[in-house]
C-alpha cells in the first residue's frame, strides 16, 4: 500500500487479486464506495489492460450511470481471464 497527501488529501493504492467472474462485482461495489479515484485493471504478469478513472465525489448513482460502458467492457473481458490485478487508487479528504 502506497500513502501520499497532497493539498489536504491522502491517497493511496491498494492491489488485490481476483477471479475473473468476481470482477464487476468489485469494480460496482467500489464505485460506490465514493473514495475511489482511479482502478487500474492488470493481467496477472502485470501488464495494464484497463485503467478507468473515477470522479471523487461524484454522486452515487451518477457515478455507476458513467461506469456502466466500462463494466460491460469489464465483463467480456473477465470471461477470457481465471485472474486479474486490481490496484484501486482512494482518497480521502482531511479535515
Amino acid at each position: 500500500m502506497t500513502k501520499e497527501v497532497n493539498n489536504n488529501e491522502r491517497t493511496w493504492k491498494e492491489e488485490i487479486v481476483v477471479a475473473g467472474g468476481e470482477l464487476v462485482e468489485l469494480v460496482k461495489k467500489l464505485v460506490k464506495e465514493g473514495n475511489v479515484r482511479r482502478l487500474i485493471i492488470k493481467k496477472p504478469d502485470g501488464d495494464v489492460l484497463l485503467e478507468v478513472p473515477l470522479t471523487a465525489g461524484a454522486a452515487i448513482g451518477g457515478a455507476l450511470v458513467i461506469v456502466t460502458p466500462v463494466l460491460a467492457a469489464l465483463g467480456a473481458l473477465a470471461a477470457l481471464l481465471t485472474q486479474v490485478k486490481v490496484e484501486i487508487e482512494r482518497a480521502e479528504t482531511e479535515k
